[in-house]
Formats: structure tokens, sequence, C-alpha cells
């Protein structure tokens, strides 16, 4: 299931930056309560998806919902694939050098507490200040 993005799609003699089209790919900034229209802010808590990845979200629950790694039967075989494939594709786009350096995380909030009780034990000392932007 390869599909692109509108905002990543260059439009024909397109010059800039144009977020209508990245709008468009959110169904629900389609919304417009009370007659205006929606402005999402509060993406560190829940970030809405694009089209492509509800799309893609659907395409797993249909045809390849099963355990990853751990079934030696069709669709976790399937799933696995795609899970595989998804840890390649984003290796190749942080230009990592091994796909094992991908590590997926439910959400920003367990991202930090990965890499702070890893990294942070390892690397910190008392009193060592650490700057997030």
């Amino acid at each position: 299931m390869d599909r692109v993005d509108n905002a990543v799609k260059p439009k024909s003699g397109a010059t800039g930056f144009d977020l209508n089209r990245v709008r468009d790919d959110f169904p629900v900034l389609c919304q417009r309560p009370h007659g205006r229209r929606l402005a999402f802010l509060d993406s560190a808590a829940s970030a809405q998806k694009p089209r492509s990845v509800i799309d893609a979200v659907l395409h797993c629950y249909e045809a390849e919902y099963a355990n990853v790694h751990r079934g030696v039967y069709w669709l976790s075989e399937r799933a696995t694939e795609a899970f595989d494939g998804a840890r390649e594709k984003v290796r190749s786009f942080v230009n990592a050098p091994k796909a094992s350096e991908i590590v997926f995380v439910r959400g920003a909030t367990e991202g930090i507490n990965l890499v702070a009780s890893s990294y942070g034990g390892t690397f910190l000392d008392a009193g060592d200040e650490v700057i997030v932007s």
C-alpha cells in the first residue's frame, strides 16, 4: 500500500507550501464546528492522522492483522513482512545504517521515557542538565 500524501506531492507548477492541500489530507480538519474551519492544537497529546494513515490502518485490520515475529502461519508472515517493510522504509528515510536501529513506540511519552531510562541512566549523572526543545 504505497500512497503519497498531497502534502508531499509536488503540484504541477507549484512554487510554495499549500496549507489547504495539507489540510485536505486530514479528514478531521474538513469539519466546520460553529461554521468555522477546525484548528486542532493538541497534537502533542493525540496527533490527527492523514488519510494515508487511516487507509493503512484500515487495510491492516482488514487484511494483515496478526502477531508480528511470533507466528508461523500465513497471516502472521504477512504482518511481519509489512512491519519489517515499514521499518526498512523509516531506516532509509532517516539514513540509519541498520533497520534494527529503528525503534517503534506508541507515542512521544513512551519514546521520551525509553530514551531517559536507557541513555539517561548510562550517560547522565546527578546535576547534569538536559535541554529539550
